[in-house]
């Protein structure tokens, strides 16, 4: 087989793969979207007119908002082959102290990245009792089963995270394949029999929908944005497929599949109005209800890996950039550093989701609470983005405006109309968001005066090593390890072992992690290392913020510097910090309150780093926040 089709094959499997991760979301929209538009909260009466409106508007917002906006243009904003609103944050941040850009560009980001928290219960919870509600479609008996069997379903699939994306890719990735191929099928068939339908490709008929409604039809916008909900998935997952893999799946397969069968609704709705309570089942014959709810339910749980792989991502990303707590993390693939679990996002995402659906009981009532999340991301991601054509690609200024606020009114409309939901359940993922958003400001604060205090109080490195020169202590066997924030200061656990027990190792490293505002930094660029004074270095291990950490591994680099770092002869050294809470004028109480309890259920450095058990002494220390 020659390179170029094994290169074919690997890009086929990768898509095939990224089906079943990527677009399970986006995929599974038409269980409920068309209903809402005639069904739900702000719904429109059901006409001829309303339909050829609805299929039009969900028709241009699946190629604007999917095809234009993000596969075009927001997928070239990927920092080094990652994606997601937190890479697109720091890739546009300014390199020079421009403080004001700086606050409003991390402010955006940030949020918007923790919106997506809200999207990652409330994909799941939607997805799958939208599917499970269909079997009352064709008997009312198994009405009072709905909920149970909806929360054994989400255990499974939460259950189910710990193997892996590349596992679950692998066996979603068929298994979606099969559902868009079903829903193309039924869509085609219904247009067959009533292909009149097909005029609402004409962009006309969007037009004249709102010059029926008006304000009204803005309204149903909040409806109509059900379709591209998975957009900001796409995004996320550049890092785990590639943009290569992602495109051709949706040019080729998803969206030709969503088109049919949104129009295929279109069509069953124009002959038979009465079927609006449920368009997508009544588009399969009687026979075939129990197997397409079995294959929605399958595709559901699909959807929601979507969203959870990004939670993960996202998490990962800003633990790396200083905005969360030490996690626990596992790396499922050796290839692929971006596939990832954690258990404790994971569980607490379950949660979330279980609560959801004790809450609002079925996906009609779930919808309302849909959408307010992702539409204002969405609304981040196009400012974001201006910055980037604007700053990174240097298109001119003219071009980057037009561009960018001819997607803002749309992204904007669909914002508005999301954000009517509010009181009906709309509140729910922006309370999550700003939970969440108050837990990664309060880590960076609380860090950022841990840090400053650290300077003040234990000084500059140049001058303890001044000390120990002049007043040598003892000196003991092997190589001992001390962390530090920042390499210019002297770690507090040095200063506190060199008073208690009078003695330094023969050889001392200072060592700092930095974690670069790059996803990833080459081998080459990992380590940096200094000699400072007798047989004391200072080095600095770099990340990439989607690196795998390994610190033993890295350091053994300092070979070629005449260092031998083994299990036998080395000690690292790591300081732990008991917070004594007092008012100050940096951070209120109740937030040192937060800091201090997200500080003692952090994970240890010795797993984060992936430290030897055995070769970790940890030294004490009381600190006033």
């Amino acid at each position: 087989m020659n390179s170029t089709k094994k290169d074919k094959n690997k890009l086929g499997l990768v898509t095939l793969t990224a089906l079943g991760i990527v677009f399970g979301d986006i995929g599974t929209s038409p269980l409920y979207a068309v209903r809402e538009c005639f069904y739900g909260d702000f719904s429109v009466p059901i006409s001829n007119d309303n339909i050829f409106g609805v299929i039009s508007l969900i028709f241009y917002a699946l190629i604007i908002v999917i095809s234009l906006k993000y596969l075009t243009l927001v997928f070239r904003a990927d920092n080094e082959g990652e994606g997601g609103i937190l890479a697109l944050m720091y890739l546009v941040l300014p390199k020079k102290n421009k403080k004001l850009k700086i606050v409003i560009i991390t402010f955006m980001g940030l949020f918007g990245a923790t919106l997506l928290y809200g999207d990652g219960m409330i994909t799941p919870a939607i997805s799958v009792l939208s599917a499970i509600e269909g079997v009352n479609v064709a008997t009312s008996n198994f009405q009072s089963y709905v909920i149970p069997i909806t929360i054994a379903i989400l255990f499974g699939l939460f259950f189910f995270q710990k193997f892996g994306t590349k596992k679950v890719g692998f066996i979603f990735g068929p298994l979606i394949l099969i559902w868009f191929v079903i829903i193309a099928i039924l869509g085609l068939n219904a247009i067959i029999n009533y292909p009149v339908i097909l005029k609402a490709a004409n962009p006309y008929w969007a037009y004249k929908f709102f010059t029926i409604h008006h304000w009204h039809g803005i309204f149903i916008l909040g409806a109509i944005f059900l379709v591209v909900t998975g957009g900001e998935a796409l995004y996320a997952d550049i890092g785990h497929f590639g943009r290569k893999p992602i495109k051709l799946a949706w040019f080729f397969i998803v969206f030709p599949s969503l088109i049919l069968n949104y129009f295929g609704q279109g069509a069953l709705l124009l002959k038979n109005p009465s079927l609006v309570a449920n368009p997508f089942y009544h588009l399969a014959p009687t026979w075939a209800i129990y197997p397409l709810v079995f294959m929605a339910t399958i595709a559901t749980v699909i959807a929601s890996q979507a969203v959870i792989s990004g939670a993960f991502s996202l998490t990962f990303q800003a633990l790396q950039l200083g905005y969360f707590p030490r996690v626990k993390i596992t790396h499922t693939s050796k290839d692929e550093r971006g596939q990832i679990y954690i258990p404790q996002i994971n569980w607490i995402l379950f949660i979330g989701t279980i609560s959801l659906v004790l809450l609002f009981k079925t996906s009609a009532n779930l919808a309302s609470a849909y959408g307010v999340a992702v539409s204002t991301t969405m609304v981040i991601t196009t400012i974001l983005t201006f910055f980037a054509m604007k700053d990174l690609w240097k298109w001119k200024l003219s071009v980057s405006i037009t561009i960018t606020i001819l997607l803002l009114c749309v992204d904007v409309a669909f914002m508005t109309a999301n954000y009517t939901k509010i009181p009906s359940g709309g509140w729910v993922p922006l309370v999550i968001a700003s939970c969440i958003y108050l837990v990664m400001t309060t880590w960076h604060k609380g860090r950022e005066i841990l840090h400053k205090q650290s300077i003040r109080t234990n000084g500059l490195l140049s001058n303890f090593i001044k000390s120990v020169n002049q007043n040598p202590p003892q000196r003991v066997p092997g190589v001992a390890i001390y962390f530090v924030s920042d390499i210019n200061y002297t770690p507090a656990a040095l200063i506190l072992n060199l008073k208690h027990n009078k003695i330094l190792h023969q050889q001392v490293i200072i060592l700092s992690v930095v974690f670069k505002k790059v996803p990833h930094v080459k081998k080459v660029d990992r380590l940096t290392f200094e000699k400072m004074s007798d047989e004391i270095y200072k080095a600095i291990i770099n990340y990439g913020f989607m690196d795998y950490k390994n610190i033993p591994k890295a350091l053994e680099l300092l070979k070629s510097e005449g260092i031998s770092i083994t299990k036998e002869n080395t000690t690292y050294i790591l300081g732990r910090e008991t917070f004594i809470l007092q008012e100050n004028k940096a951070m209120p109480i109740w937030r040192e309150s937060l800091f201090s309890f997200l500080s003692k259920n952090s994970v240890l450095a010795t797993k984060y780093f992936n430290l030897p058990k055995g070769n970790v002494l940890e030294i004490g220390s009381q600190i006033s926040l």
